[in-house]
Order: structure tokens, then C-alpha cells, then sequence
């Protein structure tokens, strides 16, 4: 169990465990209900219980009386074996699983959480898929994104090949939110994919009812079944469930800590929205893969000791030294307005290009793009040998560095890599009307 301190404590030595049904007394008010285990916390004075109306509480034991009531089983969620039955005239998806909350299975009677790992548990959370397509899932790994790495990045490529040289018609990829951005970008450089791999995820847990799972999954496996073959990511439009956008996958960004419709295109438009199954292109104009025959190609070779490091007042020199001297391959540096930062730290920029590291330079500004021909400072950072981000996010220069490094050493041929459009990273102009959808 998760309890501890005096609530692990109490309970041990009471023989109470979780599942017993048992009675807290608390100020002349008592609550009965099922113990439930409780998240990993450093709380100690609190128990979780189910009440018969379906709720969960916490309440505070601290001058509370409980009282065992009856002895019970420690929640759990059975799992009869699914019947699919196969279809021809279906297309094969593939679902991958990183982790995240896309998608679990809650009993309401018990609480207990099933995480989603095989095509049966994304069918028994999301049984509407079937409508779709026929599904296949597999996990790949099971973290938190903020723990995903270069090194997993390769790994989920490699494992994304395997199903479309397996034959699938296109793939999903479940990932949680945080870094879904990361990702995308990361599998963009690594794949030319013939069909649609689409990265999905979920603001809100699948057992709350303001949750977007259900929405997401299904529109991302609609958009599996498109023409669109670029990596992308498909999530909320808007705050309430009316329809999703499928999003390049360099060129998106998550833009709020909680809302439905967090992630947004940037210095682009979405490739296409997503309403009751159907796609409709956003804007005409943009240009993207189209679905293929033949095999994916996998370039998977990267780099991964690149530092990303914003640029501040007051930043000093040995915030760059430091990556120097450890050793690190390439730095991106987050910069202000036009890509600029303080002159104090160009002597040691220019001591890692002199090093035959290169230095890449973006702007801390979301919309826009790198111009260091402007002022002053700009010009004393091409003259160092920095290298323009152009419109690049500053998350998709950072990976595509990674990937390039992966490519070449050489300084110049790492340069003129990073000014060319691999995966639709770089716009010829950045609209302002984009600024203001």
C-alpha cells in the first residue's frame, strides 16, 4: 500500500487493509465505506474511502476513532478474455502505448485503474474504435513523458517501422502530453513513412468526466486511416468536444498546463480537422505527404548530448563553458526577440563553434522568426558562427540538432542540414494570421 507514517502505522497494526470495509469517526460525524489505497504521497494522516453513493473521500484521522466493519478484498478489476471479430473490409491499426492517461479502464464500483496496454484494453476503454478500424496494441514503454529520452525516441521509431512493415495501414501512438511535442518532432526527422503515425494523448484522465481520451482516440485513429502520411499529432480543437486538429508534427506546441485544446500549430495551420470521423483540410495552401506504397524509411542515428539552454539577464559565460567542457556535441540556445543574448557570453559561444560545436540559436518568442542581421548583437552572433533556428520552434530545433548530430560532425554540413526542410520544420514566411488563430 501506499500509506505511510501514522496511517501505514494504524492500519497495520489494526490488521485493517485496503479493500476492508471500515467506519472513521471524526467531530460526532462517521463515514463508512471501502479503504482504498491513495497515490503516492508524504501525507500520513489521510485514508481514501470509496462510500456506497460512488464517491471517493479523504478524511483526516488525526483525532478520528475507526472501527473495522467487515473484511474485504483488495480492489482489482477482472478481466474476461475479448472477443474481436476479424474484418476484412477494415483497415489494421496499430496503437502504441509510451504511457500517459490516454486511456484506462476504472471500475466504479471498486476504483481500481487499469492502464491500457493491449488492443483488448484500448477496446474494453474505447470499444467505439472497432467502428473505425481493427485494432492492435502493444506497450512500448510505461513512464511519465517528462522521463522520455533521445534513446527512447530511437527505440519507439524503430517499433513504429515494425508495424507498418508489418502491414499496418497506420499507427497511433499513446504519449502523455508534457513532451508529446518532443516526440512528434524527434519521429518526424527519424521517419519518411508512408502512412499516418499519429501522436494522441489526454489533458484529463479517462475517469473524469471532463476527460478528452475518448475524443482523441478515436480521432486519431480516424486520422490513422487518412492520406495524410507525415508524423502528426491529433488532439482537441477546441474546450468542448466538437472536433479535433491533426497538427505537423514539428511544428506544434502545447500551449496551456490544463486546457482540452492545449496543443496549437504554430507559424502554420493544422493540416486538417478531425469531426465525427470525418477530415477536412484546414488550409488548402499547405502542402503535405500523401499515403504511399512502399516501405518506411528509418534514419535513427542521433546525438543525444545536446544542451538546451535559455538565454536571461544576467546569464553568465560558464553556462556555456560548463557544456564545453563536458564534453556536450551541440548547443541550442533560447534566445530573445530576433535571437539575440547578452554580448557578455558571445566570447564563449564562440569558443564552442571554435571547438567544432555547433550553437543554434531560437527565440523565446512562440511566433516569428530568427533574424540576427538586424542589430548589432545578432551580427556579432553570426559573426561567432551561430547558426539561425530560422522559424523553428525551439523544441524542434533542439531534437532536430540531436538528429542531425546523428548524421554528421562536420560544422557546415550540420548547418546547411539544419536550414533544410526535412519535415515541414521551417516555413518560408510566418503569418500573422497564424499568430491569430
Amino acid at each position: 500500500m501506499n500509506y505511510r507514517g501514522a496511517a501505514r502505522k494504524f492500519l497495520e497494526s489494526s490488521g485493517i487493509s485496503i479493500g476492508d470495509i471500515i467506519k472513521i469517526t471524526t467531530n460526532d460525524v462517521f463515514y463508512e465505506g471501502m479503504l482504498l489505497d491513495r497515490a503516492d504521497s508524504k501525507e500520513e494522516k489521510n485514508l481514501v474511502l470509496k462510500l456506497d453513493s460512488g464517491y471517493n473521500i479523504g478524511v483526516d484521522i488525526t483525532e478520528a476513532t475507526i472501527e473495522l466493519v467487515g473484511k474485504g478484498e483488495k480492489p482489482k478489476i477482472e478481466l474476461p478474455p475479448l472477443e474481436i471479430k476479424e474484418e476484412d473490409e477494415k483497415p489494421n491499426v496499430s496503437i502504441l502505448s509510451t504511457g500517459g492517461t490516454v486511456a484506462s479502464i476504472i471500475d466504479y464500483k471498486t476504483g481500481a485503474v487499469h492502464p491500457a496496454f493491449t488492443a483488448e484494453d484500448f477496446l474494453r476503454a474505447t470499444p467505439e474504435l472497432l467502428d473505425y478500424a481493427m485494432i492492435k496494441g502493444e506497450a512500448i514503454f510505461n513512464i511519465l513523458s517528462e522521463n522520455m529520452k533521445p534513446e527512447y525516441w530511437v527505440k519507439l521509431a524503430r517499433s513504429i517501422a515494425d508495424e507498418v512493415n508489418n502491414g499496418a495501414y497506420g499507427v497511433v501512438v499513446a504519449h502523455g502530453t508534457d513532451t508529446m511535442h518532443y516526440t512528434s518532432a524527434a519521429l518526424s526527422f527519424m521517419l519518411d513513412t508512408p502512412v499516418p503515425v499519429v501522436l494522441t494523448g489526454a489533458q484529463r484522465s479517462s475517469d473524469r468526466p471532463s476527460s478528452d481520451a475518448f475524443l482523441n482516440l478515436m480521432s486519431s485513429v480516424a486520422a490513422a486511416k487518412s492520406d495524410i502520411a507525415e508524423v502528426v499529432v491529433c488532439m482537441h480543437a477546441t474546450e468542448n468536444d466538437s472536433y479535433s486538429y491533426i497538427h505537423r508534427g514539428t511544428k506544434v506546441r502545447k500551449m496551456h498546463t490544463s486546457r482540452r485544446d492545449t496543443f496549437r500549430s504554430i507559424n502554420t495551420a493544422p493540416i486538417a480537422k478531425v469531426k465525427e470521423g470525418k477530415i477536412k483540410v484546414v488550409d488548402k495552401n499547405l502542402e503535405y505527404k500523401e499515403r504511399r506504397d512502399g516501405p518506411i524509411k528509418l534514419r535513427d542515428s542521433i546525438e543525444p548530448k545536446v544542451a538546451f539552454i535559455k538565454s536571461y539577464p544576467g546569464i553568465f559565460n560558464e553556462s556555456i563553458d560548463y557544456y564545453v567542457d563536458k564534453g556536450y556535441k551541440g548547443i541550442v540556445i533560447e534566445g530573445t526577440g530576433l535571437g539575440h543574448c547578452p554580448e557578455d557570453v558571445i566570447p564563449s559561444l564562440e569558443r564552442a563553434v571554435d571547438s567544432k560545436i555547433p550553437v543554434v540559436m531560437t527565440s523565446q518568442c512562440i511566433y516569428g522568426r530568427i533574424n540576427m542581421n538586424v542589430y548589432s548583437t545578432g551580427r556579432k552572433l553570426i559573426s561567432a558562427g551561430v547558426i539561425s533556428g530560422l522559424d523553428m520552434l525551439s523544441e524542434t530545433a533542439y531534437v532536430k540538432l540531436i538528429w542531425t548530430l546523428g548524421q554528421t560532425e562536420d560544422l557546415g554540413e550540420v548547418a546547411r542540414i539544419m536550414h533544410t526542410n526535412i519535415a515541414g520544420e521551417i516555413e518560408d514566411t510566418s503569418s500573422l494570421q497564424h499568430f491569430l488563430i
